[in-house]
């Protein structure tokens, strides 16, 4: 059995990392720490883990933590992260970063968007962590920087399309919805549920921190620095990520050529789904799962190719991606621990 520990488990990231590694049959969950919850029992935080987790809540203390297991699960906040992780590393331990802190390859763009970036000489072997994109690196690497919810959605419904070349790399709108639990288990008065509830709100338009890293992966994809236009939207329920990517096609295309485009570009990975020509991606149909749906139409009247994606935020957005990752880092089968059937209804 592999050593497994979660650092800040106590939000909903951390919720969904304990729900997913408690019963993975490759690993030890050892230690789950929390500032707030120091020395109380996690099912106190998480009544839902009653009888499933019995292990109590530790005070985040990288030097006593870096022994206490093989690899670590990093759910804190920006900033805080990349303070802790270069002594997990240097105490032979490998990291699965939650945090944005290391997804950037370009320590400017880092720093613009969040903050001064003070572990920088880990950047360049940082991988970021979508497995469909970046499977061999991260079999091989010992820092993976998990990707965001929103990057996660929309990187994968247009991946596809940036690297055969048939959409141009301008002109990209990602028209985005979330759960309300994408904004974290932390009271905010913008979150409430009067505020949430029979309410539908854009926000952080032109300015969320989720734009450069789609900037980012989607530019390698097309061999060549792009700029999409992003929009995020606050919808009253609990979980899950609805992506509406609108492009423009680089000349005339017939559905059964995009069709295999998607097929061979997603060949062998077990997590996506592409739905059949009757059927929209939903995100019912994925919450709790690690799957993404996917689909598209082609809208011949305008020439624009239409791209619909569906995710759970805190699962293949969060925490299920992570433990993704964790499969390939340690030579698991890349499914293990993910068999999770969608919760539905």
């Amino acid at each position: 059995m592999v050593r497994v520990a979660i650092i800040g488990g106590s939000g909903y990231t951390g919720l969904e990392l304990i729900r997913l590694l408690v019963r993975h049959p490759g690993v030890d969950l050892t230690a789950v720490t929390s500032r707030e919850y120091n020395g109380k029992p996690v099912s106190l935080a998480f009544p839902a883990l009653a009888g499933v987790c019995h292990l109590t809540f530790s005070w985040p203390d990288p030097d006593r933590l870096a022994g206490a297991a093989d690899l670590f699960f990093v759910a804190l906040p920006h900033k805080t992260a990349m303070a802790v992780i270069p002594s997990l590393l240097e105490a032979g331990g490998k990291v699965v970063d939650l945090s944005a802190d290391f997804r950037f390859r370009d320590r400017k763009v880092y720093e613009e968007w969040y903050q001064e970036h003070t572990a920088p000489e880990l950047l360049a072997e940082a991988v970021y962590g979508l497995p469909e994109l970046y499977r061999e690196e991260i079999k091989r690497a010992r820092l993976v920087g998990n990707p965001g919810c929103y990057p996660t959605s929309v990187i994968l419904g247009l991946a596809p399309l940036l690297h055969a070349g048939l959409i141009e790399s301008q002109g990209i709108i990602a028209d985005c919805k979330s759960g309300a639990s994408g904004a974290g288990r932390g009271v905010s008065l913008s979150t409430l549920y009067c505020e949430v509830n029979e309410g539908f709100r854009a926000y952080k338009i032109a300015e969320h921190r989720h734009t450069p890293e789609m900037e980012q992966e989607l530019g390698r994809l097309a061999g060549l620095p792009l700029k999409i236009t992003f929009t995020p939207h606050l919808v009253p329920m609990n979980r899950g990520i609805l992506a509406t990517l609108y492009t423009v096609l680089q000349g005339p295309l017939e559905e059964q050529e995009i069709a295999a485009v998607f097929e061979q570009f997603y060949r062998g990975a077990p997590f996506i789904r592409l739905c059949p020509p009757e059927i929209l991606p939903n995100t019912a149909a994925v919450r709790g799962s690690n799957y993404c749906d996917l689909a598209w139409r082609l809208d011949q009247r305008t020439g624009r190719l239409i791209v619909v994606s569906a995710i759970d935020n805190l699962t293949r957005g969060a925490s299920g991606q992570a433990v993704h990752n964790m499969n390939l880092m340690l030579g698991f089968p890349e499914t293990q621990g993910l068999e999770v059937v969608p919760f539905l209804p």
